[in-house]
Order: C-alpha cells, then sequence, then structure tokens
C-alpha cells in the first residue's frame, strides 16, 4: 500500500500518474491495484470501477510484458482498459496485490516501481 507517488506526494486526485508493472510478475493467479480514498480507507465511491488486474478483460500489455496502469481524474486517450478513475479534490491510496505469490517476490529479485506524476 502507498499513499505517497515517486516524489514522496501525497497522491492528488486532480492528477495524473502511472504505475508500470514489470513482465513476469511472480504470481500463481493475478495481481491487482486498487484505488481507496484516503480519508476513509473505503473503496472510491461515485467511480465507474475502482480496480485493475492482470486478468481484467481488454486490459493492454506492452511489447516487453510489462502492464502500464494510469490512475487520475481522465483517461488518457486509447488507455481507458488500463485506467483508474481518481476523485478530483480528493486524496487516495493504492493497494498492489499478488495473489499466489512466489519467491520473487519475497526474496526482492522483483519489485515494484513507486508510481509517478505525469506531467
Amino acid at each position: 500500500m502507498t499513499m505517497k507517488d515517486a516524489d514522496g506526494k501525497p497522491f492528488d486526485g486532480d492528477k495524473s500518474y502511472r504505475l508500470t508493472v514489470p513482465g513476469s510478475p511472480p504470481v500463481k493467479q493475478y495481481w491487482s491495484a486498487t484505488v481507496y480514498d484516503n480519508s476513509t480507507h473505503a473503496l472510491v465511491r461515485e467511480v465507474d470501477h475502482y480496480s485493475r488486474a492482470s486478468n481484467t478483460l481488454g486490459i493492454e500489455s506492452n511489447a516487453d510484458g510489462s502492464v502500464d496502469l494510469f490512475l487520475g481524474p481522465r483517461a488518457p486517450a486509447g488507455k481507458e482498459q488500463n485506467w483508474m478513475p481518481t476523485k478530483p479534490g480528493a486524496r487516495f491510496e493504492v493497494l498492489f496485490r499478488l495473489y499466489g505469490p512466489e519467491k520473487a517476490l519475497f526474496d526482492k529479485t522483483w519489485t515494484l516501481p513507486d508510481i509517478a506524476v505525469i506531467p
């Protein structure tokens, strides 16, 4: 779980962010990323969806097997399947889960990068 971006600043629902999930994540089942309201620690309300996972229908992978996830008030053009909406004016936090984690997670040979602001 994280409440801050790659620069150490709290997530801001007015800004756009990217999380690149590296290819070949160490899972037997699937991974997921979920956006929560920072003030309540509950799911973000009044949005169409609050999470994306490796088994989300239509999610797009990059040529190297990585997946770019986008978080923000609007989806980047053509990236709607990989987007999680945030509420403008609200802070949020992100929980990344690995279902059926494998050794590379525990020995830290596979790591998840920080979530970065998209300028």
